[in-house]
């Protein structure tokens, strides 16, 4: 099981996804794909959303591995919440907004 979310993307993007998993929200998509399709799946977001980096697009993976947890993560740009590693443990924080 894989959950990608997709911040500020084409439309194309969502296109070349909804082949594969389902997108119950906007820019959230789910499915139960092979290894291969989701590398191959990340590897198209990724270079789709460097083309467009001054819009600062960003997306989060987050599918099932053998750990802890039971899952991990992969990050690309720039999301709305952060993603931490912490020593082997997956946090999510609050990006707080920066006040001058």
């Amino acid at each position: 099981m894989l959950v990608l979310i997709v911040e500020r993307f084409p439309e194309s993007l969502r296109g070349d996804l909804t082949r594969w998993l389902l997108e119950p929200h906007p820019g959230v998509f789910v499915g139960r794909v092979s290894a291969e399709v989701r590398d191959r799946l990340w590897e198209r977001v990724i270079n789709e959303l460097a083309r467009r980096e001054a819009e600062s697009s960003a997306a989060v993976l987050v599918y099932a591995a053998q750990n802890e947890q039971g899952y991990e993560f992969r990050v690309h740009g720039d999301p709305d919440r952060e993603v931490m590693d912490f020593e082997g443990l997956w946090l999510v924080r609050r990006r707080h907004p920066v006040h001058d």
